[in-house]
């Protein structure tokens, strides 16, 4: 992998985990816990379900294999980034990803996600060859992945689903009996 490529590969991992945090700065665990007003999962599902992701999309890397040949597709790369950042268009996990109580609280998923993250990381930072030329699967595509489309799904992801914890924060601040109410 070219040595640019991978740092920018690295810092754009690493700005997902920075997200992720930005947007449970202020969160306690009974905040955490809470169902937003219109349902659908808390801030600790959302956690969860990123930890448990990452874990899942971190052994499909570990089980990649070389191709015969480059499955280099720059429209497919930015398709698939476009699509993993942009929160309009409702995406449904698979379900071994669904979040079902794994976690006593958001400090214990956020560790098991660091622990997950710093296994990508550590994928990244040791492979050399180009990951355009090794192919794995995705549980939610069709047909063969190449590792570099995998990593930036990898990347994306918390970015993602920080966006909607910063949303069912706004939600929940909303549904308060402190907050006003609506004129």
């Amino acid at each position: 992998m070219d040595p640019s490529e991978k740092r920018e590969l690295l810092e754009f991992l690493r700005s997902g985990r920075h997200a992720l945090t930005e947007a449970l700065s202020g969160v306690d665990d009974n905040l955490a816990a809470q169902k937003p007003p219109t349902g659908g999962w808390s801030i600790l599902d959302c956690v969860e379900h990123i930890t448990v992701t990452e874990e899942l999309l971190a052994q499909r890397l570990q089980a990649a294999y070389p191709a015969d040949q480059s499955y280099e597709n720059r429209p497919r790369e930015a398709r698939f980034l476009e699509r993993a950042t942009n929160r309009s268009r409702r995406i449904e996990a698979p379900e071994p990803s669904h979040p079902s109580g794994r976690y006593a609280n958001a400090s214990e998923a956020l560790a098991a996600f660091d622990s997950a993250r710093g296994s990508v990381l550590r994928f990244v930072d040791n492979f050399d060859d180009d990951p355009r030329c090794w192919i794995t699967d995705h549980p939610m595509i069709q047909g063969p992945v190449n590792c570099f489309e995998m990593l930036l799904m990898i990347g994306a992801h918390p970015g993602r689903h920080a966006k909607q914890i910063v949303e069912i924060k706004i939600s929940l601040a909303g549904s308060s009996p402190m907050s006003p109410s609506p004129r």
